[in-house]
């Protein structure tokens, strides 16, 4: 923004110019001190909610993206009026992450980050539920409420919702793969371990465009699955790929009696 036009422009607008153009340089922390002086904008209060997510504060980036959520409909209007098409990577499970956008699925989705990592999983839940209501077939919202579900609550009853939220999907990506982990997870728990196992073998058979971190832990479920079947062989197979992969992944050394 040049001299003459900083004499016309509101000073939010400064900051929030400046904070994307430190974004995109990688200065986050300057960044974030430009979007944090300029919250009356709902663009720069999402941002700045973001980048406190990702610096791990919790708390003001609660407060932050709840400002955002309140001026949804203001959302993206100042990504628009400098022609920024802005993205932000958030991790929706230790192995996956999606791309949001500056709008209320990615305020939302965001808050749901936040309240998982603030312990409170039931608002996390009511977040993602609004999404879900919304567009039921949004793939990230599912394994977002399919995670919380077998994670958090794993009882019977979520156990049996993630199986209704994963009814007719296609290990199509890494997101539907990931999907996928948490219905064999469900099933586990439910007892049915034969359609367990035959659900992440199926998801190993797709490794392209797979992360190492979510086909280990699909094999990693499938070698509790075995265990649970009375296949001690297939068991340690599996127990060995991922050892020779990764010695310290999970608890697999211990499994294998490499501890003592």
């Amino acid at each position: 923004m040049g001299f003459f036009k900083r004499l016309v422009t509101p000073k939010g607008e400064e900051h929030f110019v400046d904070g994307m153009r430190q974004f995109v340089l990688g200065n986050e922390a300057a960044a974030f001190n430009h979007f944090t002086q300029a919250t009356d904008l709902v663009d720069a209060a999402f941002m700045a909610g973001i980048l406190a997510l990702k610096r791990e504060d919790f708390k003001r980036a609660e407060v932050l993206l709840q400002t955002a959520r309140k001026g949804q409909t203001n959302l993206g209007r100042y990504f628009g009026k400098y022609g920024i098409q802005a993205a932000a990577e958030l991790a929706i499970t230790e192995q996956v992450k999606a791309i949001v956008s500056p709008d209320i699925r990615g305020v939302l989705l965001a808050l749901a980050e936040v309240h998982q990592h603030q312990g409170q999983w039931k608002k996390a839940i009511g977040d993602l539920k609004q999404l879900y209501q919304r567009d039921p077939s949004d793939i990230v919202v599912r394994l977002s409420l399919a995670e919380l579900a077998i994670e958090e609550a794993g009882d019977k009853q979520s156990c049996k919702w993630t199986i209704q939220l994963t009814e007719g999907l296609e290990n199509e990506s890494e997101i539907h793969a990931a999907l996928l982990l948490f219905k064999a997870k469900a099933l586990r728990l439910l007892g049915l371990l034969s359609a367990a196992r035959d659900t992440l073998t199926a998801t190993l058979r797709r490794k392209k465009g797979r992360s190492d971190e979510l086909l280990r832990a699909v094999r990693y479920e499938r070698a509790l699955v075995y265990e649970l079947l009375g296949k001690k062989r297939q068991a340690r197979t599996d127990f060995e790929k991922l050892y020779a992969e990764k010695p310290g992944f999970e608890d697999v050394a211990d499994r294998l009696g490499l501890l003592s």
